[in-house]
């Protein structure tokens, strides 16, 4: 999800200023539709869906003009593929609580990445984790539940802050077992909350210790989403496109 995709239309389905155009994704299981925008009168551009699965999908251009029904311009398949980040977030939340997989990661901390390559990782990440289909049991802290809050151990939230992940950092803090993951001490005692303290990341410590902190700025600024039962409306702001994704 959150590439640009340009639609090239032809002479004949290049209107009148009142038309206006829309892209219709199915999938099996969830439907998106996107509004345009304008780029010229022969080209489009919007904002490609964050899909809940990889698979091909149809994409439908649809026209529409008040006082009109709404055309079928043109019809084309589309694929959803599985990449790198996919890839990390699926390994990530499956290891939540195994501590040899949540060890194996430090050596990263280590590599330290260049600022942008951080950022870069967080926000796909963090987008890729949005739309795992994770298990209803699912918890920040792993499977067993019944470890007591005094035993240290490497969580996913420790490896999140570690890096300086705003975003994964903030998607975790909604999932059950993220608040609680902030006081837990790792083997060098070390919680997460005083990992972002030690480290300088003033941003990602105020997001851990605020009380109702919001989404993070840096996140937000670029689209907004708002979730109502099955459905999500979703404003990219860079492009000023909106995004309808409902549960089929």
């Amino acid at each position: 999800g959150d590439s640009v995709i340009t639609v090239q239309l032809t002479e004949e389905d290049k209107v009148e200023d009142d038309v206006v155009f829309y892209l219709v994704f199915t999938g099996s299981t969830v439907q998106h539709c996107t509004s345009t925008r304008k780029i010229n009168p022969g080209s489009l551009e919007t904002i490609s869906p964050g899909h809940d699965c990889c698979e091909t999908v149809k994409v439908a251009l649809c026209a529409s003009r008040e006082g009109h029904p709404i055309l079928v311009v043109a019809e084309e398949s589309f694929q959803f593929v599985q990449d790198e980040a996919y890839d990390a977030a699926q390994f990530l939340a499956t290891c939540a609580g195994n501590q040899q997989a949540l060890n194996f990661t430090r050596f990263l901390d280590r590599s330290r990445p260049p600022a942008a390559d951080v950022d870069f990782l967080d926000e796909k990440v963090a987008l890729a984790f949005r739309h795992l289909k994770l298990p209803a049991e699912w918890n920040v802290l792993g499977a067993d539940q019944s470890l007591s809050e005094n035993i240290p151990r490497e969580t996913l939230m420790h490896f999140a802050v570690r890096l300086g992940l705003l975003r994964l950092t903030w998607f975790l803090l909604q999932q059950p077992g993220g608040r609680g993951a902030l006081s837990i001490h790792n083997n060098e005692g070390a919680t997460p909350v005083s990992l972002a303290l030690e480290r300088g990341y003033q941003k990602l410590h105020q997001l851990l210790t605020e009380e109702g902190a919001r989404e993070p700025d840096s996140w937000s600024t670029l689209s907004h989403t708002v979730h109502s039962g099955d459905y999500s409306v979703k404003h990219h702001r860079g492009l000023d496109v909106y995004l309808l994704t409902a549960e089929a």
